[in-house]
């Protein structure tokens, strides 16, 4: 049901409320909704998923920077990064930054969650979440047609076939230099190959259209877009209800159970903070009366930060197709007639995760070799259409685990003000020792005979000639957030470390749960899209369970 369905004004009373209609708040709002006993309200800042540049999956370089459908965060300068600031796209959209991501699926390493365990989450090793991956993925490289393609899952697809042909190259030289290779592509811990994407029939399968689509006709679901979020109405430390703003008109809707917040790692602390839920000290300074003082609100933010290296080829890349615009015409027509073709794929083709150095007990780099190459600009823009003039590729890397931690604060008690994102990167000197390992790694992969063999002239970054601080400074001028932001609502059974238990529930408020990525006790080793689906298909069963009866 959507908002055309029922009234602008007044307060409306649901079951459950859900903040944000993302990765995690999709699945939310498929899952509490399925058995149709309870009233179940989504609530999206951004417009519906339903556009061209969405469905297309090479349409996030449209969407990198597009103010509609993403919310375009900046963090403020930072050290590590020379002074810079750090771009964070963020979608604003249904489907969340599922619906504008480069589409790579990765779970990470099964050490990841045991660690999440290890720090007090009991219920989240690798063994019990790695039955909720199962469930809600379709893998492989099949159609899905009729009831198949309504079902709520999620499309994980191998496209490998139509990956451009220097991925056996990449392969090749991840072979010689000894690392773990395989032309099967890697759904989970170590190992280079194809990466698996997010796409179902030549279209992106975001979390909207696997888990939201499907239950949209639902009576007992509303589903209202365009809402700015302004506070959560709490009581005694009770949440009650959402307080937010559409088209100039104040709303309010009270929740009979729960509300939860799932608006990301960005959003989710900063709706707590402007709910009175957070630093005492931080809520004192804008005016806002504390109603939980919670100096982990914000806290601990952890990101993936990751460089390329260019490279210039003796052979056609996807510079050649995608960079001259009568190839992007034919291109064009020939996704709109078969839904095929480099438009309908990332151009993140090859990666994995390895061991910067034999000695390590686990891999600690995701690698990324893609057949494109162009000069990443600081003001957002990603140019997937304008690569660069010559036959380039990318070999990049960033690190699985990184030591630094950032935060997350409100600059103001206004909603719409956005909030301080400090990166805090390589404030860890673990971090730094990781630039440098990795940094020799791609040295090595350099000196092989299967990247030279494609190479029309050396890498534009001399890496055997380069002293360890001349990659270090090479790495602070040019490096840049994955776009794998978490961590900033914390899980942990200890109020003083973290804000959420692992039932996902804020310590010390009733009713009210976190269920996106802020709630990784630490980021996992890859992409984080896969890990906060499941973490919202966990939440859901809690959530489903504690409300039983």
């Amino acid at each position: 049901m959507s908002l055309g369905q029922r009234r602008d004004s007044g307060m409306q009373k649901f079951d459950f409320i859900i903040i944000g209609g993302g990765s995690a708040g999709c699945v939310l709002a498929d899952k509490l909704s399925a058995c149709g006993t309870y009233s179940v309200l989504l609530l999206e800042a951004g417009p519906s998923d339903k556009r061209f540049w969405i469905k297309v999956p090479i349409g996030y370089g449209n969407s990198f920077h597009n103010p509609k459908v993403n919310w375009r965060f900046n963090g403020v300068p930072d050290d590590g990064l020379g002074g810079r600031s750090s771009y964070a796209p963020r979608g604003k959209v249904l489907g969340g930054s599922s619906s504008i991501n480069a589409l790579v699926y990765h779970r990470g390493q099964a050490g990841d969650y045991d660690d999440w365990a290890a720090a007090g989450n009991s219920d989240w090793d690798y063994a019990a979440v790695k039955p909720i991956f199962d469930s809600y993925e379709i893998v492989g490289n099949r159609k899905e047609t009729g009831n198949k393609a309504r079902e709520p899952k999620l499309s994980v697809t191998d496209a490998s076939a139509s990956y451009h042909r220097l991925s056996k190259d990449f392969l090749d030289i991840c072979q010689e230099t000894q690392l773990p290779s395989d032309a099967s592509p890697p759904i989970e811990g170590a190992g280079v190959g194809p990466y698996y994407i997010t796409t179902r029939n030549g279209l992106r399968c975001s979390s909207a259209t696997a888990f939201l689509d499907p239950a949209r006709k639902r009576r007992n679901l509303t589903i209202i877009t365009d809402i700015h979020i302004r506070r959560i109405i709490t009581d005694n430390r009770r949440a009650i209800g959402v307080e937010g703003v559409r088209r100039g008109q104040n709303m309010r809707f009270d929740a009979g159970r729960e509300i939860i917040l799932s608006a990301g790692a960005v959003g989710s602390p900063q709706i707590l903070q402007l709910s009175g839920i957070g630093s005492g000290k931080l809520l004192k300074k804008h005016d806002i009366d504390v109603v939980l003082d919670q100096p982990n609100v914000g806290q601990h933010m952890q990101d993936h930060l990751g460089v390329n290296y260019i490279f210039k080829a003796n052979q056609p890349t996807l510079n050649d197709v995608l960079g001259k615009w009568h190839a992007r015409l034919a291109l064009g027509m020939k996704y709109v007639l078969r839904q095929s073709g480099p438009l309908a794929l990332s151009v993140n083709q090859v990666g994995g995760l390895v061991k910067s150095a034999p000695n390590l007990t686990r891999p600690d780099t995701q690698l990324y070799m893609n057949p494109m190459s162009y000069t990443v600009q600081y003001n957002g823009k990603r140019p997937l259409t304008k690569p660069d003039n010559f036959p380039g590729f990318i070999i990049g890397f960033n690190s699985c685990r990184p030591k630094s931690r950032g935060s997350v604060e409100i600059n103001s008690a206004d909603s719409r003000d956005q909030p301080k994102i400090w990166g805090n990167y390589l404030s860890h000197n673990d971090d730094l020792d990781d630039v440098v390992r990795m940094a020799r790694l791609i040295e090595k992969m350099q000196s092989t005979k299967a990247l030279s063999g494609i190479l029309s002239e050396p890498g534009l970054t001399p890496l055997g000639e380069m002293s360890d601080d001349e990659i270090i400074d090479d790495f602070r001028a040019r490096s840049g957030t994955v776009f794998h932001l978490c961590g900033t609502c914390r899980m942990t059974p200890d109020a003083s470390q973290g804000v959420v238990d692992q039932r996902l529930r804020v310590h010390n408020m009733d009713r009210l749960r976190v269920c996106d990525a802020s709630i990784f006790p630490n980021v996992t080793s890859a992409n984080t899209n896969a890990p906060t689906i499941m973490v919202a298909h966990k939440g859901a069963q809690m959530i489903l369970a504690d409300n039983r009866g």
